[in-house]
């Protein structure tokens, strides 16, 4: 399975349309149930909302439309369902440097797209650190069930008959090629350094320090960089161990009620935590998380890294080579920095940045430095495609691609109704059928 790509990861998490959370949402009820796993109906409408995003459908203005992105929404959910129950039979594991990967790269646009993760936090209805144990969650789910469907379907393929066969049914609904652009990137991300760790311990040990010397705790917390916890006084409530990093979960257990950790790193920064109460195999801890983040020190030691990677390039070194070696995008680095082909106009609403460094350069050339916010980034344009009809004499790689993935389709629901078979299936929703 190719990996997804960063700029994929990114149009997905931006399509996430964000509202405020309302009575029905917070009075959730179960819709389906698959096997063991049910589906929840604020994730029917959150898949729908999803895709009415991407479709361009406003849910107030078209409730009928809306109504069937909700039954297909929940088709779909139930479809992954079945896939991962699939995963489990053949025991397929997620690789967990993708989905740690995916996972930075969607929380990130996600509070972009937000304005920030309080707004993040109050759209969702929920603290940072159960959006990312979500997000994680949903992630490993969509792996698992790629993998899974690429290891049934990816023996498929076509005799060139039947690609023109294909072309020939459907060229009235195929649409037009819309302009595009096929390109590739070194991606040098804006990290923090060893000045800015020590800071952010420091600034740790003092707050440790003066909750010591008796400091009131959730009056300190409202210094946390968890803001959904922040704002309770660093209150995590009850959570299974298995929901912390290691490293938390290990400190945590090692307290008594009441009792003050030493700093903790993790990840996310450094903690300092205290447990309210155990109950089996849950905690209720509260926390205060200095984040570690990067210096302007740190932005200019990535501001020269790139520069000195594109005067490699000026001076005749391979892009794809030196993405293989430098790059921080961890999806493309396989594909040697390749991101893939984009419409100019999906660029244009998702990174701007990108086209005003893409105007002017001919396929094969280099990009100046271009800074968004996801770091520094050096692009390399392979190819620009004007708007045009489909050919089967100049497209037939592209006509193919399609073909096989109409006739992947279908099988792929074959193989769904026959799995529904073997597995328990309970819809509790009738309009949603």
């Amino acid at each position: 399975m190719k990996p997804i790509s960063l700029f994929y990861a990114l149009l997905l998490a931006a399509a996430f349309v964000l509202r405020p959370l309302s009575a029905q949402d917070l009075l959730d009820r179960i819709v389906a149930v698959v096997d063991d796993e049910v589906i929840l109906d604020s994730e029917v409408t959150q898949a729908a909302w999803m895709m009415a995003s991407q479709m361009g459908v406003d849910p107030a203005r078209e409730p009928q439309r809306f109504l069937d992105l909700r039954k297909a929404a929940l088709k779909n959910l139930v479809n992954k369902e079945l896939l991962v129950i699939q995963a489990d039979n053949d025991t397929i594991k997620a690789d967990e440097r993708q989905v740690e990967s995916y996972l930075e790269q969607q929380l990130q646009a996600a509070v972009q797209q937000a304005g920030g993760e309080n707004r993040l936090e109050e759209a969702l209805g929920m603290p940072m650190s159960q959006i990312r144990r979500l997000y994680r969650k949903e992630i490993e789910k969509e792996l698992r069930a790629n993998t899974v469907q690429e290891k049934k379907l990816s023996k498929i393929k076509l005799s060139p008959r039947e690609v023109r066969d294909f072309f020939e049914s459907k060229k009235d609904s195929l649409g037009r090629i819309n302009e595009s652009v096929d390109i590739s990137h070194i991606l040098i991300e804006v990290r923090p350094g060893e000045k800015a760790r020590r800071g952010a311990l420091a600034k740790a040990m003092e707050i440790r320090k003066r909750l010591l010397e008796g400091e009131d705790f959730a009056e300190l917390a409202k210094l946390s960089d968890d803001p959904g916890s922040a704002a309770r006084g660093g209150d995590l409530g009850f959570m299974p161990r298995s929901d912390f990093v290691r490293e938390y979960a290990e400190a945590a257990l090692k307290l008594q009620p009441g009792e003050l950790s030493e700093v903790v790193e993790t990840q996310f920064g450094f903690h300092i935590i205290r447990l309210e109460e155990k109950r089996g195999d849950k905690i209720h801890t509260r926390h205060i998380l200095v984040a570690v983040k990067p210096t302007k020190e740190d932005e200019l030691a990535a501001a020269e890294k790139i520069k000195a990677i594109h005067q490699e390039l000026m001076s005749g070194a391979n892009l794809e080579e030196l993405a293989a070696k430098y790059s921080d995008d961890e999806s493309t680095k396989d594909d040697r920095g390749h991101l893939g082909r984009y419409e100019v106009e999906q660029l244009r609403r998702m990174a701007k940045e990108f086209l005003f460094a893409l105007s002017g350069l001919k396929p094969g050339e280099i990009s100046d430095p271009v800074k968004t916010q996801y770091g520094f980034h050096i692009l390399k344009l392979n190819g620009r495609e004007s708007a045009r009809e489909y050919s089967l004499e100049t497209d037939y790689d592209r006509i193919e691609q399609m073909a096989i993935n109409y006739k992947r389709q279908q099988e792929l629901q074959k193989w769904l109704e026959e799995l529904k078979k073997q597995v328990y299936i309970e819809y509790k929703d009738p309009s949603l059928l």
